[in-house]
């Protein structure tokens, strides 16, 4: 590795995290990957197979690839462009996160953890990567030895959501993750909670923002869905998964009852609680179920007000929605619950503490808007790319090259 710390170019990093390359969903760490491979080598390794997800998912043609690998079938190093490529691991690893007592957990995780590390290790040969930086996403579990186990130049932990409020996390990772934290060279965060989370245990924390993929949500570049929504009336629009862990079902069900005049559209996947709820009985709730990427600036660019009522607990209270930026990047007015994360969005939307908040909220979007505050909304959007915040990322790993 010949790199120029400066601009953090001309090294190998090795990416591992929980969110695979073949994911539907945004991904944070492929946009990282994809934006750090244009000045250095990157290998993206997914997460190896566990057995009861082989199991479970038997038929999911994801499994079918990965055991193609394990069995020899398939190689799993696959490059996916110029500087990167992605590992599927040929090894599988137990499911152990229901083991109650923690040194059996310790004794089984550090087995998976071998067995990562070795299908880690002859990848980064095959490809010649040489004192590399590891930098992982999240994954408490998978990669808590993986520091030791590869001994990289450099190890970085990104946090980019609080992960011990959700309970498969929790049960093991209150231990693990502050231990994961302070055993790295430094972390980064997308929010200023994050960071200040991760600085209880490592003084070596950066807040290095969230990106956006801008071109995704250029008001000019896309299609209509002219014709699958009512016209005539305000439309009051939500994009994103439609979970209870995360939204408030009260605060949807409160603005569609008061102003019945509105449309409430809500555009992505639902939890089996959101399909039993009552928001599917009211005759001005629209749920179009879930989009592909491509068309959701679509139904934005449709919205007269885009919002985000998410609940304030553990697992929201420091996130970063990547939509607000979305929302922002249309030009497109925006309520949204008062959170420490959204303190940074505070002079370009309208920001909630209560369910009667978000109906006078919206009432104030609806008529306040104007061309001159659209394109406001886009030029702070603008700021927010994934290369302004690679960049950050960048500047924290040079610091300590």
């Amino acid at each position: 590795m010949n790199g120029d710390k400066a601009e953090l170019s001309g090294f190998d990093i090795v990416m591992v995290g929980q969110q695979a390359w073949d994911t539907d969903i945004g991904s944070n760490c492929k946009n990282i990957a994809l934006e750090l491979s244009k000045t250095n080598r990157v290998l993206y390794v997914n997460s190896p197979l566990d057995r009861s997800t082989r199991y479970r998912k038997r038929n999911d043609p994801g499994v079918g690839e990965r055991l193609a690998v394990i069995n020899g079938r398939k190689t799993g190093l696959v490059k996916i462009q110029e500087n990167l490529w992605t590992l599927y691991p040929n090894c599988m690893v137990e499911s152990i996160n229901w083991l109650n007592h923690a040194w059996l957990f310790n004794f089984f995780n550090r087995r998976n953890n071998t067995k990562f590390a070795r299908a880690i290790k002859a990848c980064v040969a095959t490809l010649g990567f040489n004192d590399f930086i590891l930098f992982n996403d999240n994954e408490i579990f998978k990669a808590f030895y993986l520091s030791e186990m590869l001994s990289p130049k450099l190890s970085v932990y990104y946090s980019r959501d609080y992960m011990l409020a959700v309970d498969y996390w929790k049960k093991h990772g209150e231990v693990l993750e502050p231990l994961l934290i302070a055993d790295s060279d430094l972390c980064v965060a997308n929010s200023e909670y994050l960071s200040d989370y991760c600085g209880r245990y490592n003084p070596n924390a950066y807040y290095v923002g969230q990106g956006c993929d801008l071109e995704l949500f250029n008001p000019d570049r896309i299609t209509s869905v002219a014709g699958m929504l009512p016209a005539g009336r305000a439309l009051i629009g939500y994009v994103g998964a439609l979970h209870e862990l995360r939204l408030d079902l009260g605060v949807l069900e409160y603005i569609a009852r008061s102003r019945p005049e509105w449309v409430l559209v809500l555009v992505g996947p639902e939890s089996e609680l959101f399909e039993k709820s009552r928001l599917h009985d009211l005759p001005n709730v629209i749920f179009t179920g879930k989009k592909p990427p491509e068309q959701l600036s679509a139904y934005i660019q449709a919205f007269d007000v885009c919002i985000n009522p998410q609940l304030v607990n553990e697992v929201t209270i420091g996130n970063y929605p990547r939509k607000i930026d979305e929302y922002l990047a249309m030009g497109k007015p925006v309520v949204a619950t008062k959170t420490r994360a959204m303190e940074i969005f505070s002079a370009h939307m309208y920001l909630c503490t209560s369910k009667e908040d978000y109906v006078s909220q919206i009432e104030m979007a609806l008529t306040d808007n104007s061309g001159q505050k659209e394109n406001m909304r886009k030029a702070f959007a603008a700021t927010h790319t994934w290369e302004h915040s690679v960049n950050a990322i960048k500047k924290a790993i040079a610091n300590h090259i």
